[in-house]
């Protein structure tokens, strides 16, 4: 791949656009990264928070037994051949009664590759909103409460801090929009935009086997990789490649999300920002050295690529991704 044609890499995951994903250049010890199953080696959940012009957000109350008559927002387990969206709305219509349209992913929360979890901020574009009459065992009815004044009990106190997001994305958005990429992928992975910068410089990492592009890691199930969650695959792929000890790496946040659903290909693309950085720069304006042939530092030099990447990476305009 040309510099161009990496150049056209780079703008299209920067753009939340994505790319396909062709194979990966980092796996796990041991083990052949498994194909993803839901119900099988992976659960992923979608969760919507609404908020409307006089601040109040939508809650649903609980049908399930072991948390029934408690409040929550409209969140569920994806079912096989959907899409992240497709869930979304699924849910939604479900125990809220309500159709709607997701705006953006506010949050990617994870316990490990195998539990993952989707946040948006949504609007509602229909239907009736659930009264206790239409009480299933989705939920007892939904409603629309103060900010500030939510009912009790909650089912659990996680949620005030994505409804705080939201309200704080709506009043300024830290990212641009983001939606997910219906791009097919077999794994759960990681597409990395890993960086270097100096004095307004900007190095992207780079795999070399097959054409040049923008690395990826696969991420494994085995114990250690499930509780040093989805970060460890990006470690390893490093550690690959770069002395380590002297270096510090943070994952800054996502840029785009990618997954179909369909054809049983239940895997996913997480676009990751990710920093590299000297723990003690000094002089250093010169990215840390490579080992092996298998990848280089790109230095970008088309300037809106540069500036877009500088302008992310200093005020941290990604999609947050928490444990």
């Amino acid at each position: 791949m040309a510099s161009e044609d990496l150049s056209g890499a780079l703008a299209a995951v920067l753009g939340g656009r994505g790319l396909r994903v062709q194979s990966y250049d980092s796996g796990p010890a041991g083990e052949t990264p498994a194909q993803v199953r839901l119900r099988k080696n992976v659960c992923y959940v979608v969760l919507a928070v609404f908020l409307n012009e006089q601040d109040e957000v939508l809650l649903i109350q609980e049908a399930k037994k072991e948390c029934r008559g408690s409040w929550y927002l409209p969140a569920g387990r994806m079912e096989p051949r959907e899409t992240i969206v497709e869930a979304l709305q699924r849910e939604v219509k479900e125990e809220a009664g309500l159709q709607c349209e997701p705006l953006t992913l506010l949050s990617v929360e994870e316990r490990g590759p195998s539990w993952i979890r989707f946040v948006f901020l949504a609007r509602p574009t229909g239907g009736i909103l659930k009264t206790p009459k239409e009480a299933d065992a989705e939920s007892l009815q939904a409603g629309w409460y103060p900010r500030t004044s939510l009912p009790t009990p909650l089912r659990a106190h996680d949620i005030l801090h994505l409804i705080e997001l939201a309200a704080q994305y709506r009043q300024q958005a830290r990212h641009p929009l983001l939606l997910p990429q219906e791009l097919p992928c077999s794994l759960v992975c990681q597409r990395l935009v890993a960086t270097f910068t100096s004095v307004q410089t900007v190095w992207v990492l780079v795999g070399t086997v097959g054409m040049p592009h923008l690395p990826v890691t696969a991420c494994g199930f085995a114990p250690v990789e499930q509780r040093g969650g989805i970060k460890m695959a990006v470690l390893r792929l490093l550690q690959e490649c770069l002395t380590l000890h002297h270096l510090a790496v943070e994952t800054k946040g996502l840029l785009g999300l990618q997954h179909l659903g369909k054809d049983q290909t239940d895997g996913i693309c997480l676009n990751v920002l990710v920093t590299v950085a000297f723990r003690n720069p000094g002089i250093q304006n010169e990215p840390p050295k490579v080992r092996g042939e298998n990848f280089f530092w790109w230095k970008v030099v088309e300037e809106d690529l540069q500036s877009q990447l500088l302008q992310r990476l200093q005020e941290s305009s990604v999609v947050p991704i928490n444990r």
